[in-house]
């Protein structure tokens, strides 16, 4: 790709537009920044909020840790702990500078202070709406579509802003339609490293941090050593457990931050942990380790483009297929081998749904890994899947394409039922 093509341009920026920071599960973190908003607009500690959400953000953070609240869980601890100690400057790192004694005030506040949740069918599958209240006074803000896109801020009768909804999703981020398999791979042979370094650079050494704390410590169902346990040596499960441990951390209450890719701190470790891994295992240089780094996250990206930031669709197929695509990078290969290895990866895990963050979701992460694994070593043997096997489409793009339809269409009743049962117990 020539850097007159205006597509390199939109690549970097596609990039940075996803390879952002984030502290604990995104979804329950932008509750946390929706309700530190909120406060920060009325000007006092709430004496009440509401919290109206939709069904897909329920379920994301129905089960999961919320991070600096000592191992509380759910929307109201989300909401509380964004009250009371978050930084609204900091968008999804809204909780990175809580101390030991606001921790503390957190569980007082969840205890002394009512915090109604609805469940809010607006037809937005990301809708967050905070109102926090004191006294007659009330500020609400509201996110849709993505986890920082602020559409609505008010402060009783006040208007302070408010954006035009519409069904488009990310609103405001460069158009991905730009994406392709055989763009994305000339994009990672010639772009400049300057225009990227600084991004893949923070994604390496914030995944790899909380990866390492996942294989160290006591987090969850502890996926990432069970995978590990006897396999130390073989490189292959050492992807797998990595990208699996960062997520034991995470969906458990670890207090590291990760780069998230797609929205999602999950994405973000599964597309980059075993890329590196693998770098780093077989003496790729730096230089090589980024350039598969731009394959990997971009064709998370692109597979993601078609299916939603949320879905019944689990996220970690996606970016599993994304590291298969950036490890075939690293091994030399080029269109045909990463356009092969992603439908083959695509035809295995396209059946894996999604039930909220939570533990399990580390061992959904290994799974996928192998199966973008798989797709390579298929390819490498001489196998593959065909146009007319279940899903698959002849042409790499199309396959793409037939995914998002089957997860954003195919899916949305089975997304309303997983929600359903979800919010039985």
């Amino acid at each position: 790709m020539k850097a007159s093509d205006p597509r390199e341009a939109a690549y970097v920026q596609i990039l940075k537009e996803e390879l952002r920071p984030a502290m604990g599960c995104t979804e329950p973190i932008a509750i946390a920044y929706a309700a530190a908003k909120a406060r920060a607009v009325l000007g006092a500690r709430p004496d009440r909020l509401l919290a109206e959400i939709s069904g897909n953000i329920i379920k994301n953070v129905k089960s999961v840790v919320v991070p600096y609240t000592g191992g509380l869980r759910g929307i109201p601890a989300a909401a509380a702990s964004g009250a009371v100690a978050g930084d609204a400057e900091a968008e999804l790192e809204v909780l990175s500078h809580v101390t030991g004694e606001q921790i503390a005030t957190i569980s007082g506040f969840l205890n002394t202070v009512p915090i109604e949740v609805r469940h809010a069918d607006t037809g937005h599958i990301f809708d967050i709406q905070i109102t926090a209240f004191h006294g007659a006074d009330s500020a609400s803000v509201r996110i849709v579509d993505y986890h920082t896109n602020v559409v609505s801020v008010r402060r009783n009768e006040q208007i302070l802003l408010e954006k035009e909804l519409t069904q488009q999703l990310d609103e405001g981020l460069t158009d991905r339609s730009c994406l392709s398999v055989e763009g994305i791979v000339d994009f990672a042979d010639s772009v400049d490293l300057g225009d990227v370094r600084e991004t893949l650079e923070r994604q390496i050494q914030y995944n790899m941090a909380i990866a390492a704390e996942g294989l160290r410590g006591d987090y969850g169902a502890n996926i990432g050593k069970t995978v590990l346990l006897h396999r130390e040596n073989d490189i292959n499960y050492k992807m797998r457990a990595w990208a699996a441990a960062a997520s034991d951390a995470r969906m458990n209450g670890c207090e590291l931050p990760v780069v998230i890719n797609s929205g999602s701190g999950n994405q973000g470790i599964t597309a980059s942990v075993p890329v590196i891994v693998y770098a780093r295992e077989t003496g790729k240089t730096h230089e090589e380790l980024l350039r598969a780094l731009c394959v990997s996250n971009l064709i998370t990206t692109h597979l993601k483009t078609g299916i939603g930031r949320l879905s019944a669709y689990c996220g970690a197929v996606s970016a599993g297929v994304g590291a298969g695509a950036g490890i075939a990078y690293l091994k030399g290969g080029r269109f045909e081998m990463i356009a092969h290895t992603i439908v083959n990866a695509v035809a295995v895990t396209s059946g894996i749904v999604c039930d909220g963050a939570k533990a399990s979701c580390a061992a959904k992460i290994a799974a996928a890994v192998d199966a973008g694994l798989l797709g390579l070593a298929m390819y490498e043997n001489g196998s593959q899947f065909f146009g007319g096997d279940g899903i698959v489409k002849k042409g790499v793009e199309n396959t793409i394409a037939t995914v998002g339809k089957l997860a954003r269409f195919g899916m949305e009743q089975t997304d309303k039922e997983i929600i359903r049962l979800m919010m039985e117990c």
